[in-house]
């Protein structure tokens, strides 16, 4: 098991090491539109809708990723020409218009912030008991568009540039591993026993002290490193401010963990362990992204509130 586990690592990371380092952004965005399909594939299947309706949703996935970017404009296959100075603070004058050097309008992550804070609130109180009596096609649909926009997110942000990237994916990983340490240590109130019992009260400000201390860390890196872009905890720091990073982080390890605990329960619901086993000792790719879905688009959304 550990050493599929590793293997399948090591085969994941060189990949995506190698559209990483490609200038051109196709390479990323090919990649990245695979996996999201993979996860609607995976999402049809757990919403009783296995077979040619799996494969079918997988492919609307695609199909709805590619189309909505075009419609907003996303720079998809061809590189972005954007703005990274450490001077730069997102500034928004309007819903239907996109932050200062990005391209989606902000009203898609207004619409996405809604969609998770109601929805996913409405999801974990009632989901247990309710999840399944909701029509297959409507909860096919609800995972298409939360897909969608999350990808559309991270080709957004990926935009930006690599540093900007990899702290925004690392505010969830550190998130995860602070959690999971913390809550082994220290945990004893759980926080979703009937949807995941071994998550803890105490993991979850385990996690958000882990991504203070990465943050701290990664804006002294920021002024002290060259970096091709702002990281976002810099872009919060000018931003906001101190209280305001401190609640800005907050709310993203919150939803971070809504994503996971939304993911447990409709695999609960299903009777299984893992989305699938796509990806060899590591279960699916939903297995492995759930905690991204809400807070790629919300880490743009949080992004508004930011000015110049």
């Amino acid at each position: 098991m550990l050493k599929q586990r590793v293997i399948t690592a090591l085969i994941l990371a060189a990949i995506l090491l190698a559209s990483l380092a490609s200038e051109a952004t196709w390479p990323f965005s090919a990649l990245t539109l695979v996996f999201i399909s993979a996860a609607g594939w995976e999402w049809s299947r757990l919403n009783e809708a296995p077979g040619m309706r799996a494969w079918l949703t997988g492919a609307a996935v695609a199909g709805g990723c590619v189309y909505a970017a075009q419609v907003v404009g996303l720079p998809v296959w061809a590189q972005a020409v954007v703005d990274n100075g450490l001077n730069v603070h997102p500034h928004v004058h309007g819903l239907g218009l996109p932050l200062a050097g990005f391209h989606v309008a902000t009203g898609v992550w207004a619409f996405a912030t809604i969609v998770w804070v109601l929805g996913g609130a409405a999801v974990l109180r009632y989901g247990s008991t309710h999840w399944r009596q909701v029509p297959e096609f409507w909860r096919r649909l609800l995972g298409l568009v939360l897909l969608v926009m999350a990808w559309l997110a991270l080709v957004e942000i990926k935009a930006q540039g690599l540093n900007f990237l990899l702290s925004v994916l690392c505010l969830v990983w550190a998130a995860d591993i602070g959690a999971y340490f913390g809550g082994r240590a220290f945990g004893h109130r759980k926080l979703a026993p009937s949807i995941s019992p071994g998550k803890s009260w105490e993991g979850v400000w385990s996690g958000m002290v882990a991504v203070c201390l990465l943050a701290g860390l990664w804006i002294w890196v920021d002024g002290h490193l060259g970096v091709d872009s702002p990281s976002l905890y810099s872009r919060l720091w000018m931003g906001l401010g101190p209280l305001g990073i401190l609640l800005a982080l907050a709310f993203l390890v919150a939803m971070s963990v809504v994503g996971d605990l939304f993911e447990s329960l409709v695999k609960r619901q299903a009777g299984v362990k893992d989305s699938s086993q796509l990806l060899p000792g590591h279960g699916g790719v939903l297995d492995r992204i759930d905690a991204l879905l809400p807070a790629l688009p919300l880490t743009l959304a949080v992004l508004t509130l930011c000015h110049a």
